[in-house]
C-alpha cells in the first residue's frame, strides 16, 4: 500500500495541528523533511520541519516502527502550530515527497487489514468519536478494547463444539460411536439462552443516538425564549417584551451530565389574527405530540393558562415551571420548579428534574455493548439459526442432523462477519466511508 497522510485535527486555526503518516517506506522520506539523519522509535523529538530549503515550522515528531504502530505499518506523526499557513506548508511538503492524501477511515482500515484490530473494534473507533455523553463512551470502549470481540469469539467456539458433535454423528454413527444424546440438546439450548442474554445486553447505536425531545410551551411573554437561552447557555432565541415575538419553532441541542437533548422553543399561545403567528402556534401544537418531555413556562399570575396547558399535556411527561421569580415570590406548591431566566436562579433544580425524567429506572449497567445495525442483524440471525438447530435436533434421521449442521454453520458464519474474519470489499467500504479523515 502507498504512503498516505492526513490532518488528524480540524482544518481550522488552533493551538496545534496533528498530521499522521503511514505506509512502508515513509521513514525514508524523513531525511527530506528534517536535518536529523536518524530517529529512534517511540520517542518525542522537537525539530525544524523544512522542505526544499524553506522552513515551515518547528514541530514535534514521533516515529513508529511497524507492526508496533496503530496501523501496523511504519508511520510517524507531526505536531505543529495550528496556523492555516503552517498546515498548508506541511501538506505541500508531504505531497512533494510523494505521499498520497488519505481518505476517511484509511488509517483504521489499514489497522484492520493488518490484524491490529477486529472489524467491530474498528467500528467502535468511529462510535467513540461520535459519542456525546459518558454512556456512549463507556459502551464504545467496551467494544474498542476487545470485550465484545472476546464474547463473540467465545460463542463461536461453543457453536463449533456443538457442530463437531453433530457432524461426527452424521459421519461416524455407523461405526458404533454415539455422539448424539440428550446432553447435546441441553448444551445447545444453554448456548441459545446465554447468547440471547448477551444480545439483550447490547443497545443499538441507532436507538442510543436518538436525542430526547424537549418542547417549551406556555402563554405569550412568559419568558419561554429566555428559559430556552438560559438552558443553552447563550442567546439562540430572540427575546423581547412584545407578545408573539417567537413565531416559529427554534431548536438546539444541550448536554447535561450523561445526557444530550434536543430542546425546542415554540410560539406562545394566544388568540391572534396574525397568519404567521397562527402557523407558529399550529407547529407548537404538533410538536407537543412528538415530544418526550414538555416544559410549561408561566408567570405566577398565569393560572388560567396553567390549567389550560396542564390539560393540553395530559398523559405526557410534563414539568410546570414558574419563571420570573426575581419579580414574584416562588410558588413551589403549584409549580414543579421556580426559576429566574434573568438571574439563573433555580436552573440547577430544573436541569435535575429534566435529567430525572429520562434516567428514571435506567442504569448504565443495563447495557454492556453499543452495536451497529449490521451487527444487530447478524446477532438476530445467529439466534434464528440456533433456534432452528434446536428444533432440528428433535428429529432422529440423518436428514434432520444435516440441517442442524447447516444451521450451526450459518450461525458461526454470522459471528465471523461481526469480527471481520469474513468480509466483502463492499462491507469495508460501507464501514470505513463513514469515518472522518485522519482516522
Amino acid at each position: 500500500m502507498s504512503v498516505v497522510f492526513a490532518l488528524a485535527t480540524p482544518p481550522a486555526k488552533s493551538a496545534i495541528c496533528v498530521f499522521r503518516v503511514s505506509g512502508d517506506g515513509c521513514h525514508q522520506s524523513l531525511k527530506k523533511l528534517f536535518n536529523k539523519k536518524s530517529f529512534s522509535f517511540n520517542r518525542f523529538y522537537v525539530e525544524p520541519f523544512s522542505f526544499e530549503g524553506r522552513l515551515v515550522d518547528r514541530v514535534g515528531l514521533v516515529v513508529f516502527k511497524g507492526p508496533k504502530s496503530y496501523t501496523g505499518e511504519d508511520s510517524f506523526e507531526v505536531y505543529a502550530h495550528g496556523g492555516l499557513g503552517v498546515m498548508s506548508g506541511i501538506v505541500s511538503a508531504f505531497k512533494g515527497v510523494g505521499f498520497d492524501e488519505a481518505v476517511g477511515g484509511e488509517f483504521t482500515k489499514r489497522a484492520f487489514l493488518n490484524n491490529k484490530i477486529t472489524l467491530n473494534e474498528a467500528e467502535a473507533v468511529s462510535d467513540l468519536i461520535d459519542s456525546t455523553d459518558s454512556r456512549g463512551v463507556v459502551l464504545s470502549n467496551n467494544n474498542l478494547f476487545g470485550a465484545l470481540s472476546s464474547s463473540v469469539v467465545s460463542f463461536a467456539g461453543e457453536i463449533d463444539s456443538v457442530r463437531v458433535r453433530v457432524e461426527a454423528e452424521i459421519d461416524f454413527s455407523d461405526e458404533g460411536n454415539d455422539y448424539y444424546d440428550e446432553s447435546l440438546v441441553a448444551e445447545l439450548k444453554g448456548l441459545y439462552e446465554r447468547f440471547d442474554l448477551f444480545v439483550g445486553a447490547c443497545v443499538s447505536k441507532k436507538n442510543n443516538d436518538e436525542k430526547n425531545n424537549i418542547v417549551l410551551v406556555g402563554p405569550v411573554n412568559s419568558g419561554k425564549s429566555s428559559v430556552f437561552n438560559r438552558l443553552l447557555g447563550y442567546e439562540r432565541a430572540i427575546v423581547s417584551d412584545v407578545p408573539g415575538t417567537t413565531r416559529d419553532m427554534i431548536g438546539s441541542e444541550i448536554f447535561y451530565e450523561i445526557n444530550s437533548f434536543k430542546i425546542f422553543d415554540t410560539a406562545g399561545f394566544r388568540e391572534t389574527p396574525g397568519v404567521l403567528e397562527k402557523k407558529g402556534i399550529d407547529i407548537s401544537m404538533s410538536e407537543i405530540n412528538n415530544s418526550d418531555l414538555i416544559l410549561g413556562v408561566f408567570e405566577k399570575n398565569n393560572m388560567e393558562s396553567f390549567n389550560f396547558f396542564k390539560d393540553l399535556c395530559s398523559g405526557k411527561n410534563y414539568i410546570c415551571v414558574q419563571n420570573k421569580i426575581d419579580l414574584d415570590d416562588c410558588d413551589d406548591i403549584v409549580f414543579d420548579c421556580c426559576v429566574s431566566a434573568k438571574t439563573g436562579e433555580g436552573f440547577g433544580r430544573l436541569k435535575s428534574l429534566i435529567e430525572g425524567c429520562f434516567n428514571e429506572g435506567v442504569k448504565e449497567s443495563d447495557y454492556r455493548f453499543l452495536i451497529k445495525e449490521r451487527q444487530e442483524k447478524l446477532f438476530y440471525s445467529v439466534l434464528s439459526s440456533l433456534k432452528s438447530a434446536i428444533e432440528g435436533l428433535s428429529g432422529s434421521t440423518d436428514v434432520f442432523l444435516e440441517l442442524v449442521a447447516e444451521d450451526l454453520k450459518d450461525a458461526r458464519s454470522c459471528l465471523d462477519e461481526v469480527v471481520g474474519i469474513k468480509y466483502s470489499d463492499s462491507l469495508l467500504g460501507e464501514v470505513f466511508n463513514s469515518f472522518c479523515i485522519g482516522k
